[in-house]
C-alpha cells in the first residue's frame, strides 16, 4: 500500500480488514527493528544467518525457502552478508550456476547479538501486551504463516513476532490484489476510498496521516485513484494552494464492489479461527499498530 509512515491512527471503517490490518503491522514492525538492529540489517539478514546455524553450507535457493523470501531478496541478502564478512560466499559445488553460504564465526556473532536486538523490537510493540496476549500472538500468527513456511524454518523465526507478521502480509497482499482485479484498483487503493468515505473530503497530508502512508506514496496513490475515475482533487476556493480529495460518482458502486471481495478474502483467511480467536487476533493487531 506504499511507504509507511509513524502514523498510529486507524480509521473505524479500517479497524476490521485483517488485509488493512497486517499492513500497518507489518510497517509498524520494520520500523520497530530499523530503530533496534544496526543500519544495513533487516529481518532478512537476520533470518539468513539462523538458517546457516551450526555451521552447514546452503545454496541460496535453501535460504530463500527456509526464510520464505524472494529470490531478488535472497541475491541481495547474500551479497550483504559476505560484504559484512558475516558469511563465506562460494559456488555451490551441486549447481555451478548458484551460489552457498556458510556462515562465519563473526556471523555466528552477529546472530547471537541481532537476535536481542529482534526481541527487544518485539518487545516495544507489543508492550502493551500481557504475557498470556503476547504468547497468544504468536500462535495465532504462526497458525496464518504455517502453510507458507518450510519445514526447515529455523524454530526462532516460528515464535518471533517480528518475522512472523511480515511473512503474512507478504503472503495476503497478492491475494487481495487479485480478489479485487475485478473492481480495477489495489489494496491501497480500497484503503484510500475506504478512508475517504470515512472521513469525507481531506487533503493529501491528512489522508497520509489517517492510512499511516508517507506523503510521497500517497501523491501516488491519489494520482491512480485520479485516472481511475474514482477520485478528484479540488482546490479550496479560500485557499488556493490546498487541495481538498474528494471521491466521484463512480467510486460508490467500485467501493461497495471491492468491499464485499474484501470482506469474503478476510473471512477465507481467518477460517479456521474460531469467533472468539478472530476477534482476538483482529484486537491485537489493532494494538500493535496504534500503540504509542
Amino acid at each position: 500500500m506504499g511507504d509507511a509512515c509513524a502514523s498510529r491512527e486507524l480509521l473505524p471503517a479500517l479497524q476490521q480488514v485483517p488485509g488493512h490490518l497486517f499492513w500497518r503491522a507489518a510497517a509498524r514492525v520494520t520500523e520497530a527493528l530499523g530503530e533496534e538492529l544496526p543500519s544495513a540489517v533487516d529481518i532478512h539478514t537476520y533470518a539468513a544467518l539462523l538458517a546457516l546455524a551450526g555451521g552447514v553450507t546452503r545454496s541460496q535457493q535453501a535460504i530463500a525457502e527456509m526464510i520464505s523470501v524472494s529470490p531478488t531478496t535472497m541475491t541481495r541478502v547474500a551479497g550483504d552478508l559476505a560484504d559484512q564478512g558475516l558469511a563465506q560466499r562460494v559456488r555451490n559445488p551441486e549447481d555451478r550456476r548458484s551460489y552457498a553460504l556458510t556462515r562465519t564465526l563473526e556471523g555466528a556473532n552477529a546472530a547471537r547479538r541481532w537476535r536481542r536486538h529482534v526481541e527487544d523490537a518485539e518487545g516495544a510493540v507489543t508492550a502493551g501486551f500481557t504475557n498470556v496476549e503476547r504468547a497468544d500472538f504468536r500462535t495465532l500468527l504462526l497458525t496464518l504463516a504455517r502453510d507458507g513456511l518450510s519445514a526447515d524454518t529455523p524454530d526462532p523465526l516460528l515464535v518471533s513476532i517480528p518475522f512472523l507478521i511480515p511473512r503474512i502480509h507478504a503472503a495476503l497482499h497478492p491475494t487481495v490484489l487479485a480478489t479485487l482485479e475485478p473492481v480495477g484498483i489495489e489494496p491501497r487503493h480500497f484503503a484510500t476510498l475506504t478512508g475517504l468515505r470515512s472521513t469525507g473530503p481531506i487533503s493529501q497530508a491528512d489522508l497520509a496521516r489517517v492510512l499511516g502512508v508517507s506523503h510521497p506514496a500517497v501523491v501516488q496513490i491519489v494520482d491512480g485513484l485520479e485516472l481511475r475515475g474514482l477520485l478528484e482533487r479540488r482546490r479550496l476556493p479560500t485557499d488556493r494552494r490546498t487541495q481538498m480529495l474528494h471521491l466521484t460518482a463512480a467510486a460508490e458502486p467500485a467501493l461497495d464492489q471491492a468491499g464485499g471481495l474484501v470482506a469474503a478474502a478476510g473471512q477465507t483467511l481467518l477460517a479456521g479461527f474460531s469467533p472468539s480467536q478472530r476477534a482476538q487476533l483482529l484486537d491485537l493487531l489493532r494494538r500493535l499498530v496504534t500503540a504509542p
